[in-house]
């Protein structure tokens, strides 16, 4: 098998670098969740296409940790390959920092690229290897010396997004920038998350697939502001731009040696994004603040006009997907369909939208037992055909300059079992409650997370992920640090909810073998009434698609979830009815029907 054959080759190169265990994650040099394909080195080296996983090598044997969303994936993926899935979170399961403790050997060496491990994991790894004596090694990427036909560092063009949609020019964020890091006592400030420099500077790029950011890094001192960046990215419309915006220019391999010149300085970084080999160019003569980069929290504050523009965006990307659920019911049984087929007819309607640029995110297009894998991927291998019974799952999602759009509706592709719609109906309650939630200013996700889970929790059911993730303009999907989640932790619970946040709502239910559904919303935050017991606050669905009444048991719903799903059902009505063709306005108002038990 050809992975057993790369990881044999990896460990001949580490019995002749002499290390111990090699460990391997999902990162570029950035900390960034999907990563270019010149960084997919856990997936060349295990089969596992999730986005979400971590291997160690040692000379016996090799294993995988990943979260819930992946379980079955991972399983699937990596089967006959010899690489033990490690479920993160499950009873029994060592984290990968005791793994490493109990399996290097006294005086071991243990091995890593530093450009893709963040410094705090890197601490963590040396003491853990210093526990036994061992010492780490971590400027090797033993993954480059046996991967022969890796691909080239992405180095796409860099376009300047207009304020028309940013809502706010550069000069004035980087205004506000130098504000904050005054404020935390800083005098250079290295920013090394992708989304927040784009987000900052008013630029967008195509270095990471579905995420319009470049690869790059940003550092402002009290004099200047520079930026780190392959030249080959920029033509002479975005240097003029940057010079307008006094940005000097820099190789993007210099910010090492630029960072091992700093001295006596106080830096403001984050080191959970720092990547270790940067982190260890910073001189010890220098006051490190290590705390959360200010963009992170002013980007995810939505400005006037973005909140405008996302709104605008849903309206397209609803009328896309409803006219896709038509086509889906009106032909299934009819015609053949696949995943991959159905799949492309979406991304042709998203297509004919004006002012669409790309899908945020690969589709999941899951039909029956495959949606019960949350994170389910198609290919030519998998690609199950959808027969006229059971469920479809579609998780997707469009790039629109007026903003980035995260949709799944569950569809019934003909007669259900009373388990599905019982299953389908709870989902989707969790998810409108949430949405209609009033609660005091200063609730983070966690004291929210409650609200969707409710139903299926009164039933003894749970789903393995979180229920919301803050949502990017025209950036990534998943954007920090507003999230809902009930396992959270002390850093997520200081995250409140503010007015402006985007966020999912996306509660589901996955029976492996059997059946999978999510219902997904994104929703932004909003201030409500105000009165002597504090500022209230609110959300309001922006996404607009029709919820499967073929799939709804009343008999389970209360009188309000009834009401709430009627009340959703006509905004998506009024909304999205004036883009649809005749036909599919009767269908329509036939498919949002008023319900009653």
């Amino acid at each position: 098998m050809e992975i057993r054959d790369r990881l044999e080759r990896l460990r001949n190169v580490m019995r002749d670098k002499k290390i111990d265990a090699y460990m391997i994650p999902t990162a570029d040099c950035h900390e960034s969740e999907y990563v270019g394909s010149y960084f997919k080195c856990r997936e060349y080296m295990t089969g596992f296409t999730g986005s979400a996983g971590t291997v160690v090598v040692t000379q016996k044997e090799s294993c995988l940790w990943t979260d819930g969303r992946y379980f079955v994936q991972a399983e699937t993926e990596m089967d006959g390959s010899g690489i033990l899935l490690m479920k993160m979170g499950e009873e029994g399961v060592p984290s990968i920092e005791a793994y490493v403790k109990s399996e290097l050997p006294d005086g071991g060496v243990l091995g890593f690229d530093g450009r893709v491990i963040n410094a705090e994991m890197g601490e963590a790894l040396e003491r853990c290897a210093a526990e036994k004596g061992g010492t780490i090694c971590c400027d090797l990427d033993l993954v480059g010396e046996i991967w022969n036909d890796r691909p080239a560092l992405s180095s796409e063009p860099v376009w300047i997004l207009d304020e028309a949609y940013a809502g706010k020019s550069a000069a004035n964020k980087l205004d506000e920038l130098k504000k904050a890091m005054k404020n935390a006592g800083a005098s250079v400030h290295i920013m090394t998350t992708l989304d927040d420099i784009v987000w900052l500077l008013n630029i967008r790029g195509n270095d990471i697939p579905t995420n319009p950011v470049a690869l790059c890094y940003f550092v402002m001192t009290e004099e200047k502001n520079m930026i780190f960046i392959q030249g080959k990215a920029l033509d002479q419309n975005v240097r003029s731009y940057f010079e307008k915006n006094h940005l000097e220019v820099h190789p993007y391999e210099e910010i090492y040696e630029f960072v091992k010149g700093l001295k006596n300085e106080k830096i403001l970084l984050e080191k959970g994004k720092m990547n270790t080999a940067l982190w260890r160019s910073v001189d010890s003569s220098n006051v490190v603040i290590d705390k959360m980069n200010p963009c992170s929290r002013m980007k995810a504050v939505k400005n006037e006009t973005e909140m405008e523009n996302i709104r605008r965006a849903h309206i397209k990307d609803g009328a896309a997907v409803t006219k896709f659920i038509y086509w889906l019911k009106k032909n299934i049984g009819k015609v053949r369909m696949d995943e991959m087929g159905v799949s492309d007819q979406l991304e042709a309607l998203r297509k004919e939208q004006p002012g669409y640029l790309g899908p945020s995110f690969h589709t999941i297009s899951a039909y029956g037992p495959n949606a019960a894998m949350c994170h389910y991927s198609v290919n030519g291998e998998n690609n199950t055909k959808l027969e006229p019974r059971g469920l479809y799952l579609v998780d997707s999602g469009g790039q629109y300059y007026e903003g980035t759009t995260d949709i799944t509706r569950t569809i019934a592709l003909g007669e259900l079992t009373d388990e599905e719609k019982l299953h389908f109906t709870l989902v989707a309650m969790g998810m409108l409650r949430l949405g209609n939630a009033r609660f005091l200013y200063g609730c983070s996700g966690a004291n929210l997370d409650y609200i969707a889970r409710e139903p299926l929790w009164q039933q003894n059911l749970n789903f393995n992920h979180g229920t919301g993730h803050g949502v990017g303009y025209l950036l990534n999907v998943h954007e920090r640090p507003n999230s809902i989640r009930w396992k959270s932790s002390a850093a997520d619970q200081d995250w409140v909810m503010e007015e402006g946040m985007l966020t999912s709502d996306e509660p589901g239910i996955y029976m492996e073998g059997s059946h999978g559904i999510r219902t997904e919303n994104l929703m932004l935050c909003h201030r409500g009434e105000k009165n002597e017991y504090g500022q209230f606050m609110e959300f309001e669905f922006v996404t607009f698609a029709p919820i499967d009444l073929d799939a709804i048991d009343v008999s389970v719903m209360e009188e309000r979830d009834i009401e709430l799903l009627n009340r959703y059902h006509k905004a998506v009505r009024e909304k999205i009815s004036p883009y649809l063709d005749k036909e599919e306005r009767t269908w329509l108002e036939e498919y949002t029907r008023e319900i009653r038990k």
